[in-house]
């Protein structure tokens, strides 16, 4: 897939977003930037329409669409955030949405997304292909397939998130992401180089997920048995076509984190800044503090990618013991 994707795209996609998505706020610590050792800012993209910075690169895909594919409708596959952001940017502009989803997807985001008027059609992410069930359904019912990050307009949306914490806090000597298909930082990347090469672009995946290290390490996508996390927005078994070389060429490290370290951030997000993120959402928070990204010193942007997590969930999760709980 030889696609070009441009800081251009990026502010494009930015101008058709403002006024649509939300310009979600950048929150500050003392106690996290005593324990990183640097000056942190954090881009609340769980407070995005939707619950996760996926909005924006579903709506900017969507808006683009002629009016023959906003007739027949779209199709997505997706463990929860990216379903929900195509329900409902599929509904704010005014054409239907078939969402094809896990079995395990956590009820709260399964519910959001039949709330937006979505059609929901489920799968076993461990027995069945949720690319076959999205390409047949996309086939039968002349669909217009939105992938969750395997997309320019996807990735140019996602982008966004780079150009508004820019704008937020100025120059940044690095930028830390979640990746799990690696739209984001796809999208990120491409903008903050083009603008300051010099800043330091980090990935941070699931270690029970991590695709795209071993695939930066073999030098191709490598595919992955599905993983079994608790950051289930990461738990695809493969980097993207259209991603992997941006990430090749742009990311300056890729490093990974395991649960205990997410269940780490997601208490310290929650106790020291009241800020709610889901385990996949509060894997770059995990890296840090973990100090799994040596950048003493400097002034670092750190993404929470979503915070759609329900309360049960929530409290199942941080109720459980943990040993490696940094003190408070």
């Amino acid at each position: 897939m030889s696609v070009s994707i441009t800081a251009d795209h990026v502010h494009a996609a930015a101008r058709r977003l403002h006024g649509v998505a939300h310009r979600t706020p950048v929150a500050t610590s003392r106690t996290l930037d005593g324990r990183v050792g640097a000056e942190v800012f954090v881009k609340c993209e769980n407070l995005q329409r939707t619950g996760s910075f996926k909005f924006r690169g579903a709506y900017n895909a969507i808006a683009r669409l002629g009016p023959g594919a906003l007739r027949h409708g779209v199709v997505a596959f997706s463990s929860g955030n990216h379903a929900q952001a195509v329900a409902l940017a599929a509904a704010m502009v005014g054409t239907r949405a078939v969402l094809v989803m896990p079995t395990d997807t956590p009820e709260l985001k399964l519910l959001a997304a039949q709330d937006h008027g979505a059609e929901v059609v489920t799968f076993d992410r461990y027995t069945e292909d949720r690319f076959a069930i999205t390409a047949r359904l996309a086939a039968e019912r002349h669909l217009t397939v939105i992938p969750p990050y395997d997309h320019p307009d996807v990735i140019a949306g996602a982008g966004s998130t780079a150009v508004e914490l820019l704008d937020q806090v100025g120059e940044l000597d690095a930028l830390v992401l979640p990746l799990g298909g690696g739209g984001q930082l796809a999208g990120c990347a491409t903008l903050v180089k083009a603008l300051a090469p010099g800043i330091r672009v980090i990935g941070v995946e699931s270690l029970a997920g991590n695709k795209n290290r071993r695939s930066l390490d073999a030098g191709t996508p490598v595919r992955i048995h599905v993983p079994r996390t608790i950051a289930d927005g990461v738990t695809g078994e493969v980097t993207g076509e259209l991603t992997f070389p941006i990430i090749r060429a742009l990311a300056d490290d890729v490093t990974s984190v395991d649960d205990v370290e997410i269940l780490v951030a997601m208490g310290f997000l929650f106790d020291r800044m009241k800020l709610v993120a889901e385990p996949t959402g509060a894997l770059g928070v995990a890296a840090l503090l973990a100090g799994k990204v040596p950048l003493a010193g400097r002034r670092i942007g750190v993404v929470i990618s979503g915070g759609n997590v329900g309360v049960d969930r929530f409290c199942e999760l941080l109720g459980r013991p943990r040993a490696a709980r940094v003190p408070l």
